[in-house]
């Protein structure tokens, strides 16, 4: 297997369609039928260097049927199909830069429709710029002033092309979900995404000249915490670090579990609930009941939920109305602090500087 870095280079020396740029993201999975639409619709097979046909339609039904596709009632060959929008119908059959809607989602680029598991998935293959343009607007507030942005572009840049490589000849490389980056599609776009991603273009952070793993999360409460006690990835760059978003009233949080809730979590009787681990940085690693019950800190968060337990630097205490958590944080913790991030900006930190406060021991590398 190539390593990282070599992959890079491969990547970086192809032509540009092939370039890392392009990214492949998997927006939904369907049953047996999801509509395109768009102006100017074209349909081409799934490859980066295809010859797309205009449909002469705005709007079309893909169905599964059985072991082939149909475009409109018409079966096409292959498991796939690759549609683009914007197609300008003359001698020159150049692709415009409309966006089209596959399901409930409007993006930029094309969209492949593909066979998987009993119906159809949707894949989103979008230039990575374009991409980033719609990931900040999900991510970050376009409140958080541009350094902060800025900061941001680029550790999900990184974060992108690292799971790219990670996932090379992939159907796609990451999903649209929180459990990877959250895409939201051209409504998550803003002014204020395109100029910080214009800013950044083509930069990246990397260590030993490899994509750095960059995680990033919505607030650390105060301090951040170490790849191996957050993701159990002992990484170098990804170390505990102090963070202004520590003094926000934002980083205090509290939540009231039911006992029920707390019973459906732990498999069995909460009685005697109490916090027997802690990494260095306060963050639960364990729990345990009367009852023999044991359970690591992260699995716990998982199955009460995250939005309930935002973060696992918590405490908890028996109330007459159930289980009372009070907290600090929203996130796993690991690498960029959102909201510390923001504060650092306000103090006019360049968002070069706050990416090395939280990464540190990364290079940036202008990749194109």
């Amino acid at each position: 297997m190539l390593r990282p870095v070599a992959l890079l280079l491969i990547l970086l020396a192809a032509p540009r369609a092939l370039a890392v740029e392009t990214m492949r993201i998997a927006m939904s999975e369907v049953r047996e039928v999801v509509q395109i639409s768009g102006q100017g619709l074209a349909l081409g097979m799934d490859a980066e260097e295809a010859s797309f046909h205009p449909l002469g339609k705005n709007r079309v039904t893909v169905r599964r049927s059985g072991r082939r596709l149909e475009v409109n009632g018409a079966p096409i060959v292959g498991d796939t199909a690759r549609f683009r929008a914007g197609w300008v119908n003359d001698d020159a059959g150049v692709p415009g830069d409309a966006p089209l809607r596959a399901g409930d989602m409007e993006v930029r680029g094309d969209v492949v429709v593909r066979f998987y598991k009993d119906g159809l998935q949707l894949i989103n293959v979008i230039p990575l710029e374009e991409y980033l343009a719609a990931v900040l607007g999900s991510e970050m507030p376009t409140s958080f002033p541009l350094e902060a942005l800025k900061a941001q572009a680029v550790a999900a840049r990184t974060y992108a092309l690292q799971k790219k490589l990670e996932a090379y000849g992939s159907p796609f490389y990451m999903g649209s979900s929180v459990l990877h980056q959250v895409y939201g599609g051209v409504t998550s776009e803003d002014p204020k995404t395109r100029a910080a991603v214009e800013a950044t273009r083509g930069e990246v952070l990397t260590y030993e000249l490899a994509p750095i793993e960059a995680y990033f999360h919505a607030s650390c409460g105060g301090r951040t915490e170490s790849g191996q006690a957050a993701l159990q990835r002992d990484l170098p760059y990804l170390q505990a670090v102090d963070c202004p978003c520590g003094k926000l009233p934002s980083s205090r949080w509290s939540a009231t579990v039911s006992e029920a809730e707390l019973r459906e979590a732990l498999n069995g009787s909460p009685q005697g609930l109490r916090i027997t681990g802690r990494t260095r940085t306060h963050r639960v690693t364990r729990i345990a009941t009367d009852g023999g019950e044991s359970l690591d800190g992260a699995r716990f968060r998982q199955r009460l939920g995250y939005t309930k337990l935002k973060s696992l630097d918590f405490e908890v205490e028996k109330t007459g109305h159930g289980y009372f958590f009070t907290g600090r944080g929203y996130g796993h913790g690991a690498g960029l602090c959102q909201w510390g991030a923001k504060v650092l900006a306000d103090g006019g930190w360049s968002y070069k500087e706050i990416l090395s406060h939280y990464y540190p021991g990364a290079e940036f590398q202008q990749l194109y």
